[in-house]
């Protein structure tokens, strides 16, 4: 049955996560999200399915629970994309509606087995408001924290371009494989309010997240690099308002930099980072990034691809070049992967390398 197979896989992440070496806090978090899930899968099977009520003891437990899978993806993504509050007193507020639920169900707790089936059976007598204001909780936190989390991501994506001159080795996948399958599930909580569907649904998700966590092996095996970026948004202007940076001192870091780039040709190495150049300027990252969104209005991701495209093309030029490949001169020029040189030359070109140079031949 699809319910064992989701319990039975949930507990095996679980315990492939206990043993997981040097764990990380999204490990943590993960961890505690899958053990969570199984309880709630387990307690589904063993009372609402037939025959119904095994275990009547534990009745009463599974009511609330729909309100920490959401807030247990927001704290994942937010801690993966280092997005996280700061004051632990706002993160833990998140768990205000389901501690609350708890507590008033305290009542329902203290009773025999027995008088929890008639609980049951009688629709919830005396807590029918609870179970509708729960109810239509339970659909209002899964859209936000869904659409929050989408959020978080979008953010993501634009800061690591503050950060990295390549990014294929950045994969967002298993991010937005938590998001988006927990969209899902929520949809069928909404649109069928059907158990059944929804924790048939849940079981499908448990599974897949072992498919696609062990294909990617660094979710239960080893820590997963950071690609966080510290800084936000290269389009707000106020976020550097206050960075203390002087307008010479700006200057001066600005014309080292673009001498590093234009006599020492320094964006040919494919691996450059935001933290390695400011490093070798002896400037704070976030200051680089200031100089860099201020001056040249671009993420570092577009400054350092834009002169190897532009070295790419003064090199397709000359005619000692001809002899090499498209691809070879790429990598002469920086670019680390043949999907993110075709990637970025057709953005910026609106043609591909070989269409550009067809195009170049046909005008000579």
């Amino acid at each position: 049955m699809i319910y064992v197979a989701g319990i039975s896989i949930s507990l095996f992440i679980s315990a492939l996560l206990l043993n997981k070496k040097n764990k990380s806090k999204f490990d943590r978090i993960l961890l505690v999200w899958m053990l969570l899930l199984a309880v709630h899968l387990f307690l589904f099977y063993v009372n609402f399915t037939p025959p119904f009520f095994r275990t009547p003891s534990l009745l009463g437990i599974e009511i609330p629970l729909p309100l920490i899978h959401g807030v247990l993806l927001y704290y994942y993504v937010a801690v993966v994309t280092r997005q996280f509050p700061k004051r632990t007193w706002l993160a833990l507020l998140h768990l205000a509606p389901i501690t609350i639920g708890y507590l008033l169900l305290i009542p329902i707790f203290s009773t025999t087995s027995s008088q929890k089936v008639v609980f049951y059976q009688n629709g919830f007598e005396g807590y029918e408001l609870f179970m509708k204001l729960g109810l239509h909780l339970i659909f209002v936190s899964g859209i936000i924290y869904v659409l929050w989390c989408s959020v978080l991501l979008q953010k993501h994506k634009k800061n690591i371009r503050n950060q990295f001159s390549d990014l294929d080795d950045i994969s967002l996948n298993w991010l937005q494989f938590l998001v988006y399958s927990l969209g899902v599930i929520w949809s069928i909580v909404i649109f069928t309010n059907n158990d059944a569907y929804i924790f048939a649904g849940v079981s499908v998700f448990v599974i897949l997240i072992g498919f696609f966590g062990v294909q990617q092996r660094t979710i239960f095996t080893r820590p997963v690099p950071s690609t966080a970026a510290v800084n936000k948004g290269v389009d707000d202007k106020k976020k550097y308002e206050r960075s203390g940076l002087k307008d010479e001192v700006a200057e001066a870091i600005y014309t080292k930099m673009m001498h590093l780039f234009t006599k020492e040709r320094y964006y040919k190495k494919n691996d450059l980072s935001l933290l390695e150049l400011a490093s070798d300027l002896e400037i704070h990252p976030n200051y680089l990034s200031q100089i860099i969104n201020e001056r040249e209005k671009k993420t570092f991701y577009e400054l350092v691809n834009s002169f190897r495209l532009e070295e790419f093309k003064r090199m397709l030029s000359e005619e000692k070049h001809k002899q090499f490949t498209l691809l070879a001169l790429a990598y002469e020029c920086g670019f680390n992967s043949k999907s993110s040189f075709n990637r970025y030359f057709k953005k910026n070109t609106g043609k591909t390398p070989s269409q550009f140079v067809k195009a170049l031949t046909a005008s000579s």
